[in-house]
């Protein structure tokens, strides 16, 4: 277009007089810069025309006219070399303008991609790849913002495994991680599209459900989830099993936020843990109370210990055979509770759940050792809770009291539950060999109410079992009950191991226990739980008696 256009002019110069040809020159020149300036952004465009208009410019009109253009041909030459200079670097700023707007949009994309990665780390378990705590809570927000919701409309389920962490102490955290992963898996399979599973801890979870009829909803899938939490998991070549806590709470009660149901969730899985573990819970409002009550007793646990609330009482242990008091057993008591007296079963089940029971073990235990020391030739057995056997420096704390209190360990019997022992044999197994290596006796407290088999009783090492008073219900001769502790006695005898019965409240019941092959017997009928000073006194008494008689004397003592 541009030699087409300089060819034209060129062809019609001649034709005109001499104004014309100085104006057809001027406007020529002209058109060619505008030219260029309008192509500056096509710098190939630009340069192009720029180079072929001056060319052809300096080369006709250094000639036309015998050379009086010639001027003018090289000042329009300068001209078109400046111009594509102006071009060249107009175009590097402009290219490099260009450049850094692609970069630019390229880092944000970039910091987007990164941003958006970002958010779902942040709102995703890494474990699991299940939304996580935060993901959870920003969705309850985005159901608060919404408008009320229509009664039956939400629910949350808070899940709580039974027995992780056992299996994280016995078989290490990689197999507890294998087996959140496969848990994870298989609950989300039960899942509807209307609701979300979330980790919302260790080994918590919570499936939010938005749809109408959600309480329903929430039953049925409750009781799926237990069903398959329940069943067993292969991992390493090992069968892990647990079990599961679920709490429910729906709004088919009344409105409230999508936060107070998972406070609500949360309360009834604390109440079905604590109460029955592996069953399910529906959150009401006396769960709230009794939540409310357990804190309160929680707090004055502490405020107890400190201000020294607490006392310690004993009950004796007789010799089946001569009557006389061989043995005491050491249990807590809570006399000087300001708002009144509670019974052991209504605070040692929050002290276990709250952590609280390991300084209130150990306050009976030195309390005891120190009391029971002055009583010559008379053992002491004290109760262990499981969460006390499980502690890794409970051995130490045992082995630090005895040289505090210089009480003799071959005087003092320890007692535990069958529940921890099934729970984590092998541990049990190697801390019952500590204990017993220091001279103590290990008596496995309620024999004949679990299932503790007989290869446990012998690879566990027990020097003692305690007959269960539940199986002396109904005791009497010829009884199926009778039959039931004679073989129960016999297989701990045949087991190197001393029986002692507790709970024994009869003269019949002595009599038959006795009769059986029993060792030392244990109950109201022998006296109830007194503080140490009345225990010294019966035994001053009895000591003092010139025949002590089996059974009967010992218990009109009592009494």
């Amino acid at each position: 277009m541009t030699l087409a256009f300089e060819f034209w002019c060129m062809g019609i110069y001649s034709s005109g007089d001499a104004y014309a040809r100085g104006n057809l020159t001027f406007f020529l020149g002209l058109t060619q810069v505008s030219t260029v300036f309008c192509l500056m952004t096509l710098r190939a465009a630009a340069m192009r025309v720029a180079a072929t208009s001056t060319v052809c410019f300096i080369i006709f009109f250094s000639v036309a006219d015998q050379g009086r253009m010639a001027a003018e041909a090289v000042v329009l030459g300068c001209v078109g070399v400046g111009m594509m200079i102006v071009t060249h670097r107009y175009n590097l700023d402009f290219s490099n303008l260009i450049r850094s707007q692609r970069d630019l949009r390229n880092r944000q994309a970039e910091t987007e991609k990164l941003s958006d990665e970002n958010r779902k780390i942040a709102l995703t378990d890494a474990l699991s790849g299940l939304p996580n705590r935060r993901q959870l809570l920003v969705n309850l927000d985005r159901i608060d913002a919404r408008p009320v919701d229509a009664l039956d409309g939400l629910a949350v389920l808070f899940i709580d495994l039974d027995g992780f962490k056992d299996i994280n102490d016995t078989h290490g955290h990689q197999a507890g991680d294998s087996l959140i992963c496969s848990l994870s898996v298989r609950i989300r399979e039960i899942c509807p599209p209307h609701s979300m599973l979330a980790r919302v801890g260790g080994d918590e979870f919570v499936v939010l459900i938005d749809t109408p009829g959600a309480a329903a909803v929430a039953a049925a899938m409750a009781e799926r989830i237990s069903d398959e939490i329940a069943l067993p998991v292969l991992v390493d070549k090992h069968v892990l099993q647990v079990g599961a806590s679920i709490g429910i709470a729906t709004n088919i009660g009344g409105a409230c936020t999508s936060h107070e149901l998972l406070r609500r969730a949360d309360t009834a899985m604390y109440h079905a843990k604590t109460s029955r573990k592996g069953k399910i819970a529906v959150y009401d409002s006396a769960l709230d109370r009794g939540r409310i009550r357990r804190m309160e007793i929680e707090a004055e646990i502490g405020t107890g210990l400190a201000n020294n609330e607490f006392d310690v009482f004993y009950q004796p242990v007789v010799d089946a055979q001569s009557g006389q008091i061989v043995a005491t057993e050491a249990l807590i008591r809570w006399p000087r509770r300001p708002a009144g007296v509670l019974v052991p079963q209504q605070f040692i089940e929050i002290a276990e759940a709250t952590g609280q029971i390991h300084p209130l073990g150990m306050f009976v235990l030195e309390r005891s050792c120190r009391d029971v020391l002055a009583l010559d030739n008379i053992s002491l057995s004290v109760n262990v809770s499981p969460a006390q056997f499980r502690d890794p420096g409970f051995l130490r704390q045992v082995a630090h009291v005895l040289e505090q209190t210089r009480f003799p360990p071959q005087r003092l019997q320890l007692e535990i539950t069958e529940g921890y022992l099934l729970s984590q044999p092998e541990a049990a197994i190697r801390t019952i060999k500590s204990f017993k290596a220091m001279g103590l006796s290990i008596a496995l407290d309620d024999f004949g109410t679990g299932f503790t088999s007989i290869h446990y009783l012998r690879t566990y090492g027990f020097s003692h079992v305690k007959i269960d008073k539940s199986l002396l219900a109904g005791l009497s001769p010829g009884s199926k009950a009778s039959f039931l502790v004679a073989g129960a006695i016999n297989l701990a005898r045949g087991l190197d191991m001393e029986v002692t019965a507790e709970g024994v409240e009869t003269h019949e019941q002595a009599t038959l226990l006795r009769a059986a092959g029993c060792d030392k017997l244990q109950g109201f009928l022998f006296g109830r739980p007194m503080p140490f000073v009345n225990l010294r006194a019966m035994c001053s008494a009895i000591a003092h008696e010139p025949r002590p008689q089996p059974g009967p004397p010992l218990g009109r003592a009592a009494g």
